[in-house]
């Protein structure tokens, strides 16, 4: 069975990228970046083929589209966005019926989105922390003290906000309290299967001597929520933690994981917010070698073809997680190789300047898409 045999199911994805110059691959951000010109170009991209129903148009953004310039929103006396400070460019996928549906916008929406960079001088690099700068500082612009510094925070780090909607008489008995105490026990173990950030200021991350998996987990785990329900949506459920990929076949098993958390009504683990605080700053440091993730991501990624199948879920790209559960080698280290053999961060971010239909693996010469 495909997935589209599974009814009332919906997907989307939200994917930020960093910007990088098309020549050089010298990472760009706030200071070389302007909205208005971004704005304008994402506008004239072509996306009469899309669905745009739903999307929201925050200022000082006009139209509802695919795509959306993310940074800092510059504010009035009345906190109205009146301006933005660009990190990166978010792509928003409609909202679809099946996995394949939402990966193949994805790929079309990024393609598109390159070429018209192109016209700008700039390319689209997935990486989920920005590989040169590590601290922004901007005038409060929201009335929450904790919103303001999170929206600081988040100026230097790029992910996916994985989002899923069940069918009605699935959302209806979903149980949310149970569901935040599930994420808080297995998300940690499952997040280090996807750790892709280890460069930082110029160089790769080291913490006590010892070379980190992902400096954006380990910023992002004491501030951001793990996961955003929305009621208002359909129940909206969004999973906001994992990493950036290159590969769409890592995108497809976000949603295979999160459908598991989900779904699964006797995975009996459950911990508190800040127990999950706590194994996100390990895993970030220590990748599969922190001690909860090889028996609690086995757990899910054993249970997930029995719960997934029945509903005509193709879980055989898990494979990939599997493997590296079982060697310890993460998309982080393929970064780290290669930028101990190339020693150069425009080196490293002229292989992550394109998406890969198979797993991205990283090498001299970039994988091209199929």
């Amino acid at each position: 069975m495909a997935a589209t045999d599974a009814p009332g199911f919906h997907f989307g994805i939200e994917a930020e990228f960093l910007l990088v110059d098309s020549r050089s691959f010298r990472p760009l951000w706030h200071p070389q970046l302007r909205f208005d010109a971004l704005n304008a170009a994402l506008e004239s991209i072509p996306v009469g083929d899309f669905s745009c129903d739903g999307l929201k148009v925050e200022a000082p953004h006009r139209k509802p589209i695919p795509y959306v310039v993310e940074g800092y929103h510059v504010v009035d006396r009345n906190l109205k966005a009146v301006d933005l400070m660009p990190k990166g460019i978010e792509i928003r996928t409609p909202v679809c019926s099946s996995i394949e549906e939402c990966l193949t916008a994805l790929w079309v929406l990024h393609d598109r989105l390159q070429r018209k960079l192109q016209e700008l001088g700039y390319r689209a690099a997935v990486l989920s922390f920005h590989p040169t700068e590590d601290h922004f500082e901007g005038p409060q612009n929201k009335r929450r003290y904790d919103h303001w510094q999170w929206a600081m925070e988040a100026m230097t780090t790029y992910g996916p906000d994985v989002n899923v909607s069940l069918p009605p008489n699935l959302a209806q008995r979903l149980d949310l309290h149970e569901l935040h105490g599930k994420v808080n026990y297995y998300a940690p173990a499952l997040v280090a299967l996807t750790l892709a950030s280890p460069l930082y200021r110029g160089d790769l991350w080291r913490v006590r001597g010892r070379i980190g998996k992902s400096v954006r987990t380990y910023h992002r785990s004491t501030i951001a929520p793990a996961i955003e329900i929305h009621p208002e949506e359909h129940l909206r459920l969004e999973f906001k933690p994992f990493e950036m990929s290159r590969s769409l076949k890592d995108y497809h098993n976000y949603f295979l994981i999160w459908l598991t958390l989900i779904l699964d009504e006797e995975l009996q683990g459950r911990a508190t917010e800040q127990t999950r605080i706590y194994d996100l700053g390990q895993i970030a440091r220590y990748g599969t070698d922190a001690e909860m993730v090889r028996e609690r991501a086995t757990e899910v990624l054993t249970r997930a073809p029995r719960v997934l199948e029945p509903w005509g879920f193709d879980c055989e790209p898990l494979d990939i997680l599997r493997r590296r559960l079982q060697t310890g080698r993460l998309p982080a280290d393929e970064i780290i190789d290669l930028f101990e053999r190339e020693k150069s961060i425009p080196a490293v971010l002229r292989l992550l300047a394109e998406l890969t239909a198979d797993e991205a693996r990283s090498g001299t010469d970039a994988e091209t898409k199929q």
